[in-house]
């Protein structure tokens, strides 16, 4: 009953969003302009070459700030409340630590941190 209940809903789901896609497109208002197509920089003309392609290390380094940035959120509220939920939950942050310690060295490994 579960897995039917599942289906349905993902039906329904897929179905709502192309009817949503559709109804913009059928009664939505479309121009097409030269102004629509240029880069926006907060009301001012822009100088230079305005699409430049960035090196894709700026992105696995924001990446990687992402995931540590996202454990240590983690880490804190287990490490302020240790004493309360016991040495299983300091191994488990320890295991924790280990699998994203070693997603560390395997970025490092693959020099995702260096910038040249």
């Amino acid at each position: 009953m579960e897995k039917i209940s599942l289906i349905v809903l993902l039906i329904l789901a897929l179905v709502f969003t192309f009817i949503a896609i559709y109804i913009g497109r059928i009664f939505g208002i479309s121009s097409s302009n030269p102004v629509k197509k240029d880069p926006y920089e907060c009301g001012i003309e822009t100088k230079g070459v305005t699409w430049v392609q960035f090196n894709i290390g700026y992105y696995l380094f924001a990446l990687l700030f992402l995931i540590f940035d996202v454990e240590i959120v983690f880490l804190y509220p287990l490490a302020v409340a240790l004493k309360t939920v016991g040495p299983i939950a300091f191994y488990e942050i320890l295991f924790f630590s280990l699998i994203l310690f070693m997603g560390l060295l395997y970025a490092y490994k693959k020099k995702a941190l260096s910038w040249m």
